[in-house]
């Protein structure tokens, strides 16, 4: 019996595989053919199959720019983005999009630590950097394990440096991605969805009007209080605005 269940989820995996597929092909059809709205319709059929991916947003944000839907097209192309930060033609399209909202909003300064350390880790991912992790004591354990065996002192002491390198990449890369994990886990980006919304000073429409934004407006999510949600923007302003109104980048 056991056997036959697993066979039958194999079954169904691959018969969901190739209907997203085809799903996916009609929808690129649509889409080269000018209907926006069916390729639309296609690809949110595979999300809701359960299937997410940097192409599927991609091509999702595509469809919103050309129907000239600005927070939709941002939303997908930074969802894109999320999966795979290093696609040039994701940030261009996300770019364009970008220009075309009302809000300026200048990012504060950053401290020369904090360039340097963007820099460095602004193109991996905490799980490419927890791979590279393991890549480098892999090779710790290869140097180390022939700096034993070498006979020759001039080798052994270049597979002893090597180990060591090896080991402290290693432990960097671990340090590395357990910080920009944490930054995953505390980060709550979310786009502005209506053509224009108050933020106010408190969690209820009786307070003061802090700022108005835009549809497709980043904002970062830092706290929630019932329907309501506290936001920060890049310049440093916060405010409150009604859950309603934005959707998070990260809720797959």
């Amino acid at each position: 019996v056991k056997r036959l269940l697993n066979i039958l989820i194999l079954f169904l995996c691959f018969l969901g595989h190739a209907q997203n597929d085809a799903l996916f092909n009609d929808a690129t059809k649509a889409y080269n053919e000018g209907k926006y709205d069916k390729a639309i319709e296609d690809y949110q059929k595979i999300l809701k199959n359960g299937e997410h991916s940097a192409a599927l947003y991609y091509n999702l944000g595509n469809c919103y720019y050309k129907l000239n839907q600005i927070a939709p097209s941002i939303y997908n192309y930074e969802k894109a983005l999320l999966l795979d930060p290093n696609d040039s033609d994701i940030k261009n399209n996300l770019e364009h999009a970008q220009n075309m909202t009302l809000d300026a909003i200048d990012v504060l300064p950053e401290t020369a630590m904090a360039k340097i350390y963007k820099n460095l880790t602004g193109n991996f991912t905490f799980d490419q950097l927890a791979y590279m992790a393991v890549f480098f004591v892999f090779l710790f354990v290869i140097a180390y394990i022939a700096f034993h065996y070498f006979q020759y002192s001039s080798k052994k002491r270049i597979a002893f440096i090597a180990s060591m390198l090896f080991l402290i990449i290693a432990v960097m890369s671990v340090a590395v991605a357990y910080l920009r994990y944490n930054d995953f886990k505390t980060d709550h980006p979310a786009i502005v969805f209506p053509k224009e919304v108050t933020v106010n000073s408190e969690p209820n429409n009786r307070s003061q009007e802090a700022f108005k934004l835009h549809e497709g407006a980043k904002v970062n999510v830092v706290e929630k209080l019932g329907d309501w949600n506290k936001i920060s923007l890049a310049d440093g302003k916060t405010g409150w605005i009604p859950s309603d109104d934005i959707k998070l980048i990260k809720d797959f």
